[in-house]
């Protein structure tokens, strides 16, 4: 069994129209749900077995945040998931060591939305700090497809009337 969590990068600040796109920080909004969708899986007892992030400024502070509040240390900050499309996220976690049971994918819309649908049929918009969790019933990464996913989980900062 294998587990993805998809997590979009929390709210972002378009204040500084000099920056560019991958130096944009959080704004105060992205700064409040991080913690709290972070604090959200530590209540489900979810604990990724790596964690891989987009290295720009606004995922690596939502995986940093999110890590902190769960208690997990190790990120790896890949450059080929910012910008990258949803058959290069797919081929990324089909490439994992076989050895991680649960990762955590930090990244950016469109492609985390696209790579949903395409695993798992999810057909909604993962808002920002949005986190979908997809359980694959094979022993690799490699095996994932969608004939073996099944959708468990969809969070995101507003559910619940929060």
């Amino acid at each position: 069994m294998k587990k993805l969590y998809i997590i979009r990068h929390a709210k972002s600040s378009w204040s500084d129209e000099t920056l560019d796109d991958f130096e944009r920080p959080l704004n105060k909004r992205g700064k409040a749900n991080a913690p709290m969708m972070g604090e959200r899986l530590k209540k489900k007892g979810v604990m990724p077995d790596i964690i891989i992030s987009s290295p720009a400024k606004r995922a690596k502070s939502t995986a940093e945040i999110i890590a902190k509040q769960i208690g997990y240390k190790n990120i790896l900050f890949l450059d080929d998931i910012y910008e990258a499309t949803s058959e290069t996220l797919s081929k990324i976690v089909k490439s994992l060591d076989d050895s991680y049971k649960i990762i955590f994918l930090v990244g950016h819309n469109p492609s985390l939305n696209e790579l949903a649908y395409n695993l798992a049929g999810f057909n909604e918009n993962i808002p920002t700090c949005g986190i979908v969790e997809i359980e694959f019933k094979c022993k690799k990464w490699a095996e994932i497809a969608p004939q073996n996913a099944k959708l468990v989980m969809f969070e995101y900062p507003k559910k619940g009337g929060e």
